[in-house]
């Protein structure tokens, strides 16, 4: 995979990976709880050009993730909403007007397009089914576009979305937010300057929690039957449970998995060579199963890396978070700001910092916390890399990545997470599919990464 990151990270001591403040109520958490207020704090106007959105699907993700997120950040102005269910659209055409922004509702994402011309970019957060034909569209349309992940529930689809990025010449970011994220980038960085890790020999990630199916909507504002069939669902409740369904989308290691796959092919620097996997429908009477595990071969030139993932739809225990391994010391790292440590074997060589650092010890391993940001200047203030920092990472996940596409269709800077980049991960999380219905163990070829 491509090890390109983001030109923003600042240069930090190695030292305020463990030293730094906690981020808590006033971190990422308390970003994630303000998604459900009507009217967004936003950022400060600044001398940014004005770029005007439009947002397909403005379902939980599309609304609570992108749309509000999107808000925050300044000259980011939404003259379009396109989402088939009325319900949804006028929620948020009344969340744009409450935040001064005019815009206007389509059902008919080509009338959108069609009428208006002035777009410059488009984000797209319909079902996975979806995602190709309308990414395609836009992107042939003139329009930049940034794609929830998975990029198609479908090979072939997630394929032909790259040739038209690279036809059009128009950016197409997937949102893996992760790539954005301060904490996965500070991690990594870490990883490779100070090797704290020494070697990396192992990965563990899982995403556990308890699924309900969606069955309260407002019956009033239900689609009508000839609606549902136009747009591909067979019901209403296909239309909010259209994640279970084998035709609508790429079951749990899509819909979860890709995220933390995606990070442990970025870590270990390398694509995997094979995997294996099961799961089943062993709880919910669903199409796609609702537990997976799988091991993943990760062939590095340092050597093997294996990689093992669980999702599990029938308990929230433990969360979700990846946990790094080698020879030297470990790391658990998350989304979620209240995980993060890091453990160094007691037969590691000692860092100068981790005399300097408070610790704990767990099962006779040097504990440390991993937050991250608050480098210190003589006069006992943040300094100025790690105040930036600091200030990064108190955003919610969502923008950060955000900002990185607008940036983008700004100035030109590099996409964390490019069509080819994502178009890797989705051949991946797939195979596992593959994996779990041959009950075998699958190799992955070169060739199978490559558009």
């Amino acid at each position: 995979m491509s090890q390109k990151s983001p030109e923003f990270l600042p240069e930090l001591s190695r030292r305020s990976f463990v030293q730094s403040a906690a981020l808590t109520s006033a971190g990422l958490w308390a970003g994630w709880q303000a998604w459900a207020q009507e009217k967004v704090e936003s950022a400060p106007a600044g001398n940014e050009p004005e770029l005007a959105v439009a947002i397909i699907g403005v379902g939980s993700q599309g609304y609570n993730s992108l749309l509000n997120c999107s808000l925050k950040i300044p000259g980011v102005r939404f003259v379009a909403v396109c989402d088939i269910w009325p319900f949804w659209q006028k929620r948020a055409l009344k969340l744009l007007e409450k935040n001064g922004q005019k815009a206007n509702g389509y059902t008919d994402y080509q009338e959108m397009l069609a009428k208006e011309k002035q777009l410059d970019a488009v984000i797209v957060a319909t079902p996975d089914f979806k995602h190709a034909e309308h990414a395609i569209a836009c992107l042939k349309a003139g329009k930049h576009v940034y794609c929830e992940k998975e990029m198609s529930n479908t090979l072939d689809g997630a394929r032909q979305m790259v040739l038209a990025a690279r036809e059009t010449r128009k950016l197409l970011q997937i949102g893996h937010q992760r790539r954005s994220n301060p904490r996965y980038l500070h991690a990594l960085k870490l990883m490779e300057s100070d090797k704290i890790l020494g070697r990396m020999t192992h990965c563990y990630g899982q995403w556990n929690r308890s699924r309900l199916l969606e069955g309260d909507w407002p019956k009033a504002d239900e689609l009508d039957a000839d609606t549902l069939k136009r747009y591909g669902f067979e019901s209403m409740h296909q239309h909010r449970n259209w994640r279970w369904y084998r035709k609508l989308s790429g079951g749990p290691m899509c819909d979860l998995g890709s995220h933390q796959v995606d990070i442990f092919g970025w870590f270990a620097k390398a694509k995997p060579g094979a995997v294996i996997a099961g799961g089943g429908t062993d709880y919910y009477k669903s199409e796609w199963y609702d537990n997976v595990m799988c091991i993943y071969e990760f062939p590095t030139p340092a050597g093997m890396v294996r990689a093992s993932y669980q999702i599990l739809n029938t308990t929230g225990h433990g969360g979700f978070y990846e946990t790094f391994m080698g020879d030297e010391g470990s790391m658990t790292i998350s989304e979620d700001s209240r995980i993060g440590e890091f453990f160094r074997e007691p037969t590691a060589k000692k860092h100068d910092w981790e005399a300097e650092s408070e610790t704990t010890e767990k099962a006779g391993q040097q504990a440390f916390t991993l937050k991250i940001g608050e480098t210190l200047d003589p006069s006992g203030k943040p300094a100025a890399e790690g105040q930036k920092l600091l200030e990064e990472v108190k955003k919610p996940v969502h923008q950060l990545h955000l900002e990185n596409f607008f940036s983008a269709v700004r100035h030109g800077t590099p996409l964390s997470c490019p069509a080819e980049l994502a178009y890797e991960t989705c051949v991946t999380v797939m195979k596992v599919n593959d994996a779990v219905a041959a009950q075998k163990r699958l190799e992955f070829k070169p060739e199978e990464f490559v558009v």
